[in-house]
């Protein structure tokens, strides 16, 4: 037994193909972004500019500055959390922008954003 399918459904093999080479080309751009973001660096100061993380798009610390007023050698608690604050707030900066522009990139392909597909 055949299934009918009303006219407007499915759209046939064209409509397939299209789908499949929309799918391809997002795949790709996606991709290349992925590399862009990936080769991008992110400046993030915590404690009030008193500590500063160079970060990577893959999330590698390339630098920590410290500014020396911060330094209490009777206080390193406190010198610690602002360090851990700094590359937390970096590491988030780098998952926020990264799902921000791939989301853009889903919604601009007009593909449904079916998290994990690509």
């Amino acid at each position: 037994m055949k299934a009918r399918i009303p006219k407007g459904m499915g759209g046939g093999p064209q409509n397939m193909n299209a789908m499949i080479r929309q799918a391809q080309k997002l795949q790709e751009d996606m991709a290349a972004l992925q590399e862009d973001l990936n080769s991008r660096e992110y400046d993030v100061a915590a404690g009030g500019g008193m500590v500063e993380v160079k970060i990577t798009g893959t999330k590698e610390i390339l630098e920590i500055k410290v500014k020396p007023e911060i330094v209490d050698p009777d206080d390193i608690e406190t010198l610690e959390d602002i360090l851990v604050a700094a590359v937390n707030e970096a590491i988030k900066r780098v998952d926020e922008t990264n799902t921000a522009e791939m989301d853009k990139l889903t919604a601009a392909s007009g593909m449904p954003n079916i998290p994990g597909m690509f």
